[in-house]
């Protein structure tokens, strides 16, 4: 799709009509989210390159950054492909251990020896926890978090089956750092933050490691462990606008502006539906004729893409337990605004 307008340094904001949306149906959105989503902080709704609908509250502004928890696993996912493109990393079925040489596995560890960086950006590689029970509290308490997450890695279960671990996603942050010799955030503000617009992280340092410093109140630009890795799982702060941005480089299949960022073969191979309803560290919906992939974090968070009707949902929200389930909005509520 052609584009006459890139939101790299300003967003364009058009009435909902002139993109082919309801205003009447969007402007019912703030009723919504008062009754039924009061833990929404930000909200940016995006239809052809241009902002529709935005709306804040609990005192935040377009520009202040919130902690999105695991979206961050979808910019690490971005981060790969970018590697791979730039020829850091040879390719994605490339063995896990081939990028930590120092870490001497066991004597037994055929099955980790065989595992790859596209079994961690799947999810489809063993570890010895129950399903949805990761113990990340053991992790944060360890001096050396990546020694930490191999030790586990390829014990119980088989490989190929789906589990869901944010420990193994670290690794693929400190395979970035290992491949590039810059952490993840230094990488994204070069080659993924800054050509398309997005606010560079700075670097904060680590006071402690206690809960509020990794996952709570103290968050700020994007946590690291005691060895300097970028967090791969949760950690980094963004606006809901360049939250807006990154899905909008997704919806473009990774060209902005006519610059290649990511290929478009990457982004593809990222959200090709599957059996697990997950791709390269995003998850997949296909449902009542919409097909979407969403980036998505704890307690709200989430950049929904949905290509047919060229649609970026942005939404930042207040950690809460258990949170009224977003795609409900976006499917309920934004996208029958849609009229063309």
């Amino acid at each position: 799709m052609n584009r006459s307008c890139w939101p790299t340094t300003l967003w364009q904001t058009l009435a909902p009509a002139t993109v082919g949306m309801d205003a009447d149906k969007l402007s019912g959105l703030d009723t919504w989210i008062k009754s039924d989503y009061p833990d929404i902080h930000g909200i940016v709704v995006v239809r052809h390159g241009a902002i529709v609908y935005e709306k804040y509250d609990h005192g935040y502004g377009p520009e202040d950054r919130h902690h999105v928890a695991s979206v961050t696993k979808s910019i690490i996912s971005a981060l790969i492909g970018i590697a791979i493109d730039a020829g850091y990393i040879q390719h994605a079925d490339q063995k896990v251990l081939d990028f930590f040489p120092e870490y001497e596995p066991r004597a037994d560890a055929r099955q980790q020896r065989e595992i790859t960086l596209r079994h961690l950006l799947t999810m489809t590689a063993p570890y010895p926890f129950e399903d949805w029970h990761e113990p990340l509290d053991k992790l944060c308490m360890q001096s050396n978090w990546v020694h930490y997450t191999l030790n586990m890695l390829g014990i119980g279960g088989s490989l190929g089956a789906f589990k869901y671990s944010t420990a193994g996603v670290h690794l693929l942050s400190a395979v970035i750092t290992r491949s590039t010799g810059k952490s993840a955030r230094a990488f994204a503000n070069e080659h993924l933050f800054k050509p398309i617009g997005m606010n560079e992280i700075p670097d904060y340092d680590m006071n402690s490691f206690g809960f509020d410093d990794l996952f709570g109140k103290d968050v700020r630009g994007w946590v690291k462990d005691p060895a300097g890795n970028s967090t791969g799982g949760w950690g980094l702060t963004l606006s809901p606008r360049d939250m807006a941005r990154f899905g909008f480089l997704y919806l473009n299949r990774g060209t902005w502006d006519n610059q290649p960022i990511i290929s478009g073969a990457w982004i593809d191979q990222s959200t090709a539906m599957n059996s697990n309803h997950y791709g390269y560290l995003w998850w997949l919906r296909d449902e009542d004729g919409v097909s979407a992939y969403s980036a998505v974090g704890d307690g709200g968070n989430i950049i929904c893409c949905i290509p047919k009707q060229d649609l970026v949902v942005a939404i930042a929200s207040a950690f809460t337990v258990n949170p009224r389930d977003r795609w409900t909005l976006i499917k309920e509520r934004i996208i029958p605004a849609v009229i063309d």
